[in-house]
């Protein structure tokens, strides 16, 4: 069992930066691959940026390549998403998955990130 807490989102102007933080406790953080996703309104959940055990990045999805950087630090329980340089069609409810196997797999509350002029 995993609980996790997304928070750091806010309403900010476009190219401004967020840092999103997912803490988590429960059980032992170094054993999970970390995602973050988002959902805005009136669309499907979307994978954003995925990430090993061991911290390395494995996706971006293109439209946040070289503005979003995933990353974790165990010793503080917690995974972050630095996002730089925002758009309007950033703005969605962004979410942290903790992923270990197809049956072992737990999702945050969720954090609202609004980017608008």
């Amino acid at each position: 069992q995993v609980q996790l807490v997304e928070s750091g989102g806010g309403v900010v102007q476009p190219g401004k930066s967020l840092r999103l933080s997912c803490v988590a406790s429960g059980d032992t953080f170094s054993m999970y691959a970390i995602s973050w996703y988002r959902q805005a309104p009136g669309k499907q959940r979307e994978l954003v940026a995925a990430m090993t055990t061991a911290g390395d990045p494995t996706y971006y999805v293109d439209s946040v390549k070289g503005r979003f950087t995933i990353s974790r630090d165990d010793s503080k329980v917690t995974a972050y998403l630095q996002m730089n340089n925002l758009k309007l069609e950033d703005t969605a409810v962004y979410y942290c998955n903790a992923y270990r196997d197809p049956s072992t797999f737990y999702w945050g509350q969720g954090t609202q990130v609004t980017v608008s002029s």
